[in-house]
């Protein structure tokens, strides 16, 4: 499975990578796994269907 690290979800969201780790701890966007550092990482598919809601919602 292909993950996506936290740089690359905060560029494919257009936010600051501090914004996506406070979004995963807040379980707002959940991680799959962790990196060597302890960062969090994610399933593409659950950070597209993330940016797809919040921009309903009314953008990031």
């Amino acid at each position: 499975m292909s993950v996506m690290t936290v740089d690359e979800v905060a560029t494919f969201l257009g936010v600051e990578a501090i914004r996506v780790e406070r979004l995963e701890r807040e379980s707002l966007l959940i991680a799959v796994d962790k990196d060597e550092q302890g960062r969090p990482l994610f399933n593409p598919k659950d950070v597209e269907k993330y940016k797809v809601l919040a921009e309903r919602l009314g953008g990031l």
